[in-house]
């Protein structure tokens, strides 16, 4: 057997091994640590005692210097006063031998582009040519600057709506036009379907084209040339009595029921998949508007209106608002997938998809469907300010809703009238919601998400001198067209259309201003850049080329002719031009 150790020799080996390590004594460590900073102490002093010598040195050169030359070395210095404005006068025209007519071109811009629009009515176009909508005859993808539409040289619209794959207008008999790659991938040029309507205006959803005859009647069309020969036709009244014909296109009437004596459809707005009817009783309607999907997103402001819910009548009859019922509606607009609604009052009722703030109402995670109209807290806009809001006009398009608004200065309730400085005096402003990320917004910033509205400055608090009633005015916007993603204001400002041929050859005609902003990735708005534009800009006149060859090189800003009677084809005629922003394109076009 193998011998046991003893314990104590077995814990004394496994124990810590100590090895001695030679160290100093303390006295030796603290004689060497004082030896160094003595050394360190020498180096300092020796340091600073070779900078003062020679900054004593450079010091008494320099005054040597100064005493030899007699120049001082810190000179007073003085800021000098700026030199004055030089004020540039243009240069005068050169108008010998012109005719009256001849000068004014010359001399105004404005003159030109409004003696232009009423010698060539027509439709420019620009934007994305991809549906061979903005230019049928054009294998171009994009259109960067407007250009007209030949198939429109000389003719007046009732309306116009453009898609970016298909485009349908109203022409001077009533009648729809319609081209477009979705209309048709073989047919170039815009094309007679829908006659003998006497249609007024139009909206488009997804696959339909939604027109309104001045007698109150509804029509919807297909978008499709195929589906208006194959779907089923409608029986029509024909001159003789008691005999009917089948329509020449398939087409579905859109008529509210119940309505009133006398009572009548006015206008109407539409969405991707809804449209709304408002009567002239102040009434409002909605209805699914395309035969792709059903509205689900609480834009028809019914509560509990569903594909599943509805009535057994057709998917598209029109369904009173009753929530809305003795408003007196006024105005209404329609996003994609969201309404508005403005009554008498100046009160605004959103309803719709919120997911991105373009009810007015901050964004909710939890429900982002408001499915009844809502009022919408305007007088929170104007909270401290002592100015009284009152909602003038609504505009909505994609995911973006927009409100003009006049402010009113009032007093206080602690406030003396008469010592208020401005009561009384009103200004118009202009605010959105919604979707800003392409700078749809117009405040010059890029917001994913706007639920409170927010002011558009280059659109707000703007006055103009007016020198017939010798006093400011505030510049309201005439029109806002708003389309998926960018928009269009047509500023209300004081215009002059009566130079004529007895006034002087400096009197001259002018339009109203108009902006753009917004999404820019087809060159939608015009100024032949790709940028994207949050601030609201001018783009050039629609015809550079022709204005170019009266006035040189000069370029101008656009302006947009407001309504006048004129002559047109021997026939006296009150037109317009107006602005029409569809999806990713736009046009101008002479409107009656």
């Amino acid at each position: 057997m193998p011998q046991s150790r003893p314990v104590t020799q077995a814990l004394a080996r496994s124990g810590p091994r100590i090895h001695k390590v030679p160290t100093r004594s303390f006295t030796n460590r603290q004689s060497s640590h004082a030896q160094v900073a003595s050394a360190y102490v020498a180096r300092r002093q020796l340091h600073f005692v070779r900078s003062v010598a020679l900054v004593t040195s450079v010091g008494t050169s320099l005054a040597l210097w100064q005493w030899f030359t007699g120049e001082k070395l810190i000179k007073d210095v003085h800021a000098e006063a700026p030199a004055d404005a030089e004020v540039v006068f243009e240069k005068p025209k050169k108008t010998k031998g012109l005719g009256k007519e001849d000068v004014r071109d010359l001399i105004s811009s404005q003159h030109l582009q409004v003696k232009r629009s009423w010698e060539n009515p027509g439709v420019y176009a620009w934007g994305s040519n991809s549906g061979k909508v903005v230019a049928p005859d054009s294998q171009e993808n994009v259109i960067k600057r407007p250009q007209r539409i030949p198939f429109f040289d000389g003719r007046l619209l009732r309306d116009l709506k453009l898609d970016r794959y298909f485009g349908a207008a109203i022409d001077e008999k009533g009648n729809l036009l319609q081209w477009g790659t979705a209309f048709s991938s073989t047919t170039t040029q815009p094309t007679l379907t829908l006659r003998g309507k006497n249609l007024q205006s139009l909206t488009i959803s997804r696959d339909r084209i939604i027109g309104m005859g001045k007698d109150g009647k509804v029509y919807s069309v297909p978008v499709s040339q195929e589906d208006q020969e194959h779907d089923p036709k409608p029986l029509e009244s024909t001159w003789i009595p008691f005999w009917n014909s089948r329509s020449s296109i398939s087409y579905r009437r859109m008529d509210p029921e119940n309505l009133s004596w006398g009572e009548k459809v006015t206008a109407i707005a539409g969405g991707a998949e809804h449209i709304l009817l408002m009567t002239s009783k102040g009434r409002v309607f909605s209805a699914a508007s395309s035969g792709l999907d059903f509205p689900s997103r609480g834009q028809l402001g019914i509560p509990g209106l569903t594909w599943l819910t509805r009535p057994s009548d057709a998917y598209d009859q029109p369904h009173e608002i009753t929530t809305l019922r003795g408003f007196d509606i006024q105005k209404v607009a329609a996003g994609e997938f969201h309404s508005l609604a403005l009554d008498r009052d100046g009160r605004v009722f959103s309803f719709g998809d919120n997911s991105l703030g373009q009810l007015g109402f901050d964004y909710n995670s939890e429900s982002s469907v408001i499915d009844a109209p809502s009022l919408i807290p305007i007088q929170r806009l104007y909270a401290g300010t002592s100015q009284t809001p009152q909602v003038t006009g609504i505009a909505a398009g994609g995911s973006n809703s927009y409100f003009t608004i006049d402010a009113t200065k009032t007093a206080g309730p602690k406030d003396d009238a008469s010592s208020v400085r401005g009561l009384g005096r009103m200004t118009a402003d202009t605010w959105a919601c919604g979707h800003g990320i392409w700078g749809s917004l117009g405040n010059g910033r890029w917001t994913h998400i706007q639920g409170m509205p927010t002011k558009i400055p280059a659109l707000s608090g703007l006055f103009e001198y007016d020198e017939v009633n010798n006093k400011a005015v505030p510049i309201r916007l005439a029109r806002l067209s708003v389309g998926a993603t960018h928009a269009a204001a047509v500023m209300n400002n004081i215009t002059y259309l009566d130079a004529n041929a007895k006034s002087s050859k400096n009197d001259t005609n002018w339009g109203a201003d108009i902006l753009f902003f917004g999404n820019n990735e087809y060159y939608q708005l015009g100024t032949g850049k790709r940028n994207n534009i949050s601030n609201p800009a001018y783009i050039q006149a629609l015809d550079v080329e022709a204005e170019r060859k009266v006035r040189g090189k000069e370029d101008h800003r656009f302006h947009i002719t407001p309504r006048k009677t004129i002559k047109v084809n021997g026939k006296s005629v009150s037109v317009e031009q107006r602005i029409e922003c569809g999806k990713s394109v736009t046009a101008v076009y002479s409107g009656l």
